[in-house]
């Protein structure tokens, strides 16, 4: 599984707003940028991807910022990923008959890609943000 520069961030950018909380005031762009060492002008293209997909809101002024759209229990890695670079790749060329050798492979590696996204999507931002990872990583 391959997760770019950006999903990455997005990801860092929604716990750093769970570690806030939902209730507190929203967090301006340039504290997340510094404590992360993300690009202020990157950050700002990913947070408004996020608003896009529903994951965060945003507030307009002097106190304004970014926080959570919903509870961070409710948000999976797996929507973060999504929002950013979107749905799943499909299957490698070759493998759907065109290399008849490479098709003995194609379940192996789409049973791959189902544990990563089963894993992906059950691992949620409040686990995260309170300092825990997902209990079970069995693939």
């Amino acid at each position: 599984m391959k997760v770019s520069a950006k999903a990455e961030y997005a990801c860092l950018a929604v716990i750093a707003l769970a570690r806030r909380g939902q209730d507190s005031p929203p967090v301006p762009i340039r504290e997340i940028s510094g404590t992360y060492g993300i690009p202020e002008r990157y950050l700002v293209q990913i947070l408004l991807q996020l608003k896009g997909a529903g994951l965060v809101a945003s507030t307009r002024g002097a106190s304004g910022g970014y926080q959570l759209a919903r509870s961070a229990a409710r948000i999976s890695l797996g929507e973060i990923l999504s929002a950013i670079d979107g749905p799943d790749e499909a299957p490698r060329d070759g493998v759907n008959g065109k290399r008849s050798s490479a098709a003995v492979l194609a379940p192996v590696w789409e049973s791959v890609r189902q544990a990563e996204r089963e894993v992906l999507d059950r691992t949620m931002v409040a686990e995260l943000a309170a300092g825990g990872g997902p209990h079970d990583w069995t693939i």
